[in-house]
């Protein structure tokens, strides 16, 4: 059953559920934008507070449109500098090699989505190569428009309503959008429903292409060439299988295809800055590990 609370109300067909100190709002996504999304949902705190976390690779690029106080801090942990982050509202984060900590002040109110490498090449209609381990405020992709939607958003309480107003921008935008190549689109299922687990070799010969061009292309069109997306989509799955019940790290790494624990253990330590382990007992959600 639909909840209302003080963010604003409900529509038809949103329901909230409470993680935590925050709820998290969903509806049934419409057709239009179900092969570009694997996630959308909306945020608010029932009680601010200020949080940290840390985002590690998942192999989707990420929109967060906040409708409340911003981020006081987003930044590489590989960045030992925090001066290098910025306040930031709303923003388009790239797919990523390596984690990202955030840190927010408390008061959150915004709308996630998680977005596939093709269909993010598709809403913001630049090379995703430009995003690959940045993080932008929105309207330096999406250009002013963005600014008057997240204005429209933030006046509106009612999750429906809001709903309703950002997938009309979202399909628009997306019709309109760039046509991934076939080529890249193959070697991207390839990849992700093999778990990062094909060769790049195979890729190439099964395209007819040569393997420097397709790291041109496949580059330019997900971000990350095909050796940093697999690596990542394995680690994603071995995390997946990891925070399962009764999860056991020897299987997960035979599964994954790691040479020993060893390796696993090393690329957790790259790809998020922490152990199997630890990741396992903190449950990561949408790429979020509680710090």
């Amino acid at each position: 059953m639909p909840v209302a609370g003080s963010a604003g109300t409900t529509g038809l067909g949103v329901e909230m559920t409470r993680v935590g100190n925050r709820w998290r709002v969903t509806r049934p996504w419409p057709p239009q934008l179900r092969p570009f999304l694997h996630s959308y949902a909306g945020y608010w705190e029932a009680a601010a507070s200020p949080y940290r976390v840390r985002l590690v690779p998942t192999g989707r690029a990420v929109v967060v449109i906040n409708l409340g106080e911003p981020f006081a801090q987003v930044r590489r942990l590989a960045d030992a500098n925090p001066n290098n982050s910025q306040v930031t509202g709303s923003l388009v984060v790239g797919l990523e090699d390596g984690p990202r900590v955030c840190d927010h002040p408390g008061g959150q109110e915004a709308i996630r989505l998680e977005l596939t490498p093709l269909g993010a090449f598709r809403l913001f209609a630049v090379p995703m190569s430009e995003l690959t381990n940045r993080a932008v405020e929105l309207g330096d992709v999406l250009g002013p428009q963005a600014g008057l939607l997240v204005e429209h958003l933030a006046a509106t309480s009612d999750w429906g309503a809001r709903f309703d107003l950002l997938d009309f921008a979202l399909s628009a935008r997306l019709a309109r959008g760039p046509e991934p190549a076939p080529e890249v689109r193959h070697a991207w299922r390839l990849l992700s429903r093999s778990g990062g687990a094909i060769p790049v070799g195979r890729i190439a010969a099964e395209l007819g292409w040569s393997q420097g061009y397709l790291i041109r292309r496949f580059t330019e069109q997900i971000g990350l060439t095909p050796k940093t997306s697999a690596r990542v989509l394995r680690f994603h799955r071995a995390v997946r299988l990891l925070t399962r019940e009764g999860a056991n790290p020897t299987d997960v790494t035979a599964a994954c295809g790691f040479y020993d624990q060893a390796h696993l253990n090393r690329e957790f330590r790259a790809l998020a800055g922490t152990t199997p382990g630890r990741m396992a007992a903190a449950r990561v959600a949408e790429g979020a590990l509680p710090q």
